[in-house]
């Protein structure tokens, strides 16, 4: 994929959190999103190789994963979930409710505009940092350890926080129309429903990885549950 040569509005649409890289370099993708990544970054004058790389990156990590995470030892999978939805999450969110804050500024008194969307995901990004948190400083550590009898409680949270996310998600679709474009949507607007789309993409698998694999390892056999009660 010759990056370089592609306009910043492609890029914007087609990478997730490609806006992002953008507005730290101050490239204008909305108004001059027909601008070659190399042009825009010619009249900058700024290297565009870096820029380039973390494009890369962002692209590799929108690719679904095809690995078959029930046959790695627990570690390796929290590994990944770590760096593949942790740290991603992390990068997305912030950028989304940036994107959009400007959709609803700028694009606020269309019938089809998002309203109360960038709220929405200040609200989901608030708990799920919280969610993650309690995985990485509490869940996982006693994972690690082999303290498997004694995470049936912290497991059965983490459980209902991920129906919660899911709920959230469902939110999230109301307000987009499943998060489908309207027309003549802005190219701030058509990045905003590219990361979406990539976000829930990334939350349903990073649920789907933990309630359907990590944690079914988890639980205890009926006869270790009886004593485990009493």
């Amino acid at each position: 994929m010759n990056l370089i040569e592609q306009s910043l509005g492609a890029l914007a649409r087609s990478i997730p959190g490609a806006t992002q890289v953008f507005h730290e370099h101050k490239l204008d993708f909305c108004c001059g999103g027909k601008h070659s990544l190399q042009e825009a970054a010619a009249e900058r004058g700024i290297d565009v190789q870096p820029i380039v790389d973390r494009l890369r990156t962002l692209a590799s990590l929108a690719t679904r994963e095809e690995r078959d995470w029930r046959t790695v030892p627990a570690a390796t999978l929290i590994e990944h979930i770590l760096f593949r939805f942790h740290d991603r999450h992390r990068e997305q969110l912030p950028e989304l409710i940036r994107l959009a804050r400007r959709v609803e500024q700028v694009h606020g008194d269309r019938p089809d505009c998002p309203v109360g969307l960038a709220d929405h995901l200040t609200v989901m990004q608030q708990e799920l940092e919280s969610h993650m948190q309690k995985e990485e400083q509490v869940l996982f550590p006693m994972l690690a350890r082999g303290h498997a009898m004694a995470l049936q409680g912290p497991v059965t949270v983490m459980r209902n926080e991920h129906d919660q996310h899911g709920e959230a998600l469902q939110r999230l679709e109301a307000l987009t129309n499943d998060i489908t474009l309207p027309r003549g949507a802005c190219n701030t607007w058509r990045a905003l429903y590219v990361g979406l789309a990539a976000l829930r993409e990334d939350l349903m698998e990073h649920i789907h990885l933990e309630n359907n694999i990590l944690f079914e390892g988890l639980n205890p056999a009926p006869a270790e549950a009886e004593t485990a009660h009493g």
